[in-house]
């Protein structure tokens, strides 16, 4: 812990608060005064240009009648759920590539789960959209091979879905009902790369002894990650997931590039930062989107000090 710095001393060497003068400007300018002007903006009707007329909190008005909006809530919550659902592969790989024996063979998976991070998001991401598709995409093709298409086929004409039929391609990303279970099977079989990597930081730092004692005492492989591994890596499960949570608040490109503007049919892709750029780019109304950012600024920074309040990692 830094210790306080009295104002004499802080006085006489004020020289030295000259170096962090320009980290200050490069955070103001670009941190806080696009919120401050987003708080500006969300006063006025404003579509980009010279023009603006201020209207007052009229579009704070309409933020809380605009039901795309709130809904697109909904949809965010339950890819924030199913991200929670998709921490146990990687808490599982964490696990196994812990207990290997062979330093040789921990550090080689450490090496194979850490080159996904050299491959440009974008790229993984086009990828994922080729195997969707109806035609020509893995997804199909990997569910005729196994038979699974039959299957859902029979399960949809008792049900009466209406979304697979036989002999017709599955249509992920343009089937409104297709939609969420898609982006839930996006990135299988959901293993972090970075959330491996901190969590096995952590599971490095058990005392062997520990697992020695538990040896000899007859504990088992799932009674060891019970009692022992899963107490001493859940404040880094809880630093992964509360930091997904804050990171999908305002995120909206993966769902941009693969279902477009409009969030899909029916806009059942739509989430929050999407129906924000949409206003802005698309149906030219900055104004309006300044003030749905600056709804989820404050969404963002309420969840941000509970997050704060609630987790504690140890150090």
């Amino acid at each position: 812990m830094s210790l306080p710095i009295s104002p004499k001393k802080a006085f006489l060497e004020w020289r030295l608060y000259l170096f962090i003068v320009p980290s200050l400007l490069v955070v103001g300018i670009f941190s806080y005064f696009p919120a401050v002007s987003a708080i500006y903006y969300s006063l006025f009707r404003w579509s980009g240009g010279e023009e603006k007329a201020f209207i007052g909190w009229e579009n704070w008005g309409a933020v809380f009648q605009d039901t795309v909006f709130w809904n697109s809530f909904i949809t965010l919550g339950i890819l924030i759920v199913a991200n929670g659902f998709k921490l146990i592969p990687t808490v599982g790989l964490a696990v196994l590539i812990h207990r290997l024996t062979s330093d040789r063979w921990q550090y080689r998976y450490r090496v194979l789960v850490a080159l996904p991070l050299f491959v440009p998001g974008l790229v993984t991401l086009l990828i994922w959209k080729y195997f969707f598709d109806p035609n020509m995409g893995l997804v199909n093709k990997v569910l005729d091979a196994i038979g699974f298409k039959a299957l859902l086929v029979q399960v949809d004409s008792v049900l009466g879905w209406g979304v697979f039929q036989a002999g017709v391609p599955v249509a992920w990303l343009e089937e409104p009902a297709l939609i969420i279970p898609s982006l839930i099977f996006l990135g299988f079989p959901w293993v972090g790369a970075i959330g491996v990597l901190v969590l096995l930081a952590k599971l490095q730092s058990i005392n062997p002894e520990v697992y020695e004692a538990a040896d000899l005492d007859g504990v088992g492989p799932f009674q060891k990650f019970r009692h022992l591994e899963l107490p001493h890596i859940l404040p880094q499960i809880r630093l992964l997931w509360g930091l997904m949570i804050l990171g999908a608040l305002p995120g909206y490109g993966l769902l941009f590039l693969l279902l477009g503007e409009a969030g899909g049919p029916d806009s059942r892709g739509m989430v929050p930062g999407l129906w924000m750029f949409n206003r802005a780019f698309v149906a030219g109304e900055l104004g309006y989107a300044s003030a749905l950012g600056v709804m989820l600024m404050g969404l963002i920074l309420l969840l941000t000090l509970i997050y704060k309040k609630s987790v504690r990692v140890e150090q």
